[in-house]
């Protein structure tokens, strides 16, 4: 009976021993991860988070609706981050971190709007003596954030540790329709300017104006045009660059109709961007529709240079070539069709037209301070001619692009 004792502490001993040699043994990688430092930076449009890790983090995203949500799961993670450093701004009005169960950890980031993921991808630093999580992140519209919801699985990251999300990376795409972001300026408390007779909201015309132009547009064969607002709301100017952006933009068309003191002056007017105007009529009204966003309190801010390649770039000079060229087709279908203003094709520097990757012109239909104007901007049928002019621009734009390999 003795032996059995003795074989069966032997055998117990044995166990446990089989149970602590593992865990004694065990690599300083079993530890959780150390998250030791995070700052976050960007604008109502774009923003980037960046994490410190002691380790190489393995990690996931998701999205979330009600409300816009991204979900960032890691494995178990230690935050010894200070509160003010991943303090919500930009895009995101909350941003809350901590253990999710055990050996898993979770950031989620909150946005009021629809929002995607550019780009998520882990840097080494220092010779490995440390990680960086680089989150890069940008408003969408509804359709875009309803198709990263349906494509996205919870058994597999939707991003991966590693890999580029390709959800909305800017720019045209090679494989579907040609993408036309048609921008109804000014909106919701930015009224923009008011006709002298009428007392029309500029707003209002943007928008009447804009769906007429994206239904011509959409009759177009291999065509798509989407409505950076399609409702009377605010967007700040970064915001509307970054919608065009998340759909692929092949084209921005910015839609306005503005007033000045001299009512006797009429006409339509293309605008492509450029450092310097090309005269003090355009200036002052870049300088007044860069305006736009200080009506509704939003500050522009310059960023460290470390996230200056989320925020506003400078137009890059082949896509300024493309504008310029589809400028001058839109000049060229309005002649003895449209009354123009007196050298139609002007440049300044208005911010709506910054997209490094998406050509893009400002066009002013014509000034709410003349009569003659203001009747014909706030009449549909004109509206519908000039609307079906420039999807006929647009067209023999793309024929041009395309015969030229571009």
């Amino acid at each position: 009976m003795s032996f059995f004792r003795r074989a069966a502490g032997a055998l117990a001993a044995a166990l446990c021993l089989a149970i602590l040699l593992p865990a004694l043994a065990a690599p300083a990688s079993a530890a959780p991860l150390l998250a030791f430092g995070a700052r976050i930076a960007g604008d109502d449009a774009r923003t980037r988070l960046i994490i410190d890790f002691d380790r190489k983090p393995d990690f996931k995203v998701h999205y979330v609706a009600n409300p816009y949500r991204v979900l960032i799961d890691l494995p178990e993670t230690d935050f010894g981050i200070k509160a003010d450093e991943l303090e919500a701004r930009g895009i995101f009005s909350d941003i809350r971190y901590g253990t999710m169960a055990e050996g898993r950890s979770r950031i989620v980031l909150t946005a009021s709007r629809p929002v995607g993921v550019v780009l998520a991808e882990v840097q080494e630093e220092q010779g490995a003596a440390s990680y960086r999580l680089v989150i890069d992140t940008a408003i969408v519209t509804g359709e875009v954030f309803q198709g990263q919801m349906e494509k996205q699985s919870w058994q597999q990251a939707s991003a991966p540790a590693g890999e580029q999300p390709s959800v909305i990376l800017p720019g045209g795409k090679a494989d579907g329709p040609f993408v036309i972001a048609v921008d109804a300026g000014h909106g919701g408390i930015d009224n923009g300017a008011r006709g002298a007779n009428t007392k029309t909201e500029e707003k209002n015309v943007t928008l009447a104006f804009a769906h007429q132009l994206a239904e011509a547009l959409n009759k177009l064969p291999g065509t798509r045009a989407i409505l950076t607002r399609d409702k009377d709301e605010f967007l700040s100017l970064s915001q509307r660059v970054q919608l065009a952006r998340s759909e692929g933009a092949n084209l921005l068309i910015s839609i306005h109709a503005d007033t000045l003191k001299q009512k006797d002056i009429r006409g339509a007017t293309v605008y492509t961007i450029s450092d310097k105007a090309s005269d003090s009529l355009a200036a002052s009204l870049a300088e007044r529709e860069n305006l736009s966003d200080q009506i509704a309190g939003i500050a522009f801010v310059d960023e460290p240079a470390e996230v200056a390649d989320i925020l506003l770039d400078l137009t890059r000079r082949e896509t300024q070539a493309f504008s310029i060229n589809l400028a001058e087709s839109v000049v060229g279908k309005f002649k003895d069709e449209v009354l123009l203003i007196n050298n139609p094709h002007r440049h300044a520097g208005f911010r709506v037209l910054t997209a490094p990757d998406v050509p893009s012109i400002l066009l002013e239909l014509g000034f709410l301070s003349n009569k003659e104007d203001e009747q014909l901007l706030v009449d549909p049928a004109w509206q519908k001619k000039v609307a079906g002019l420039i999807a006929n621009a647009v067209e023999e734009y793309r024929a041009t692009v395309v015969a030229n390999g571009g």
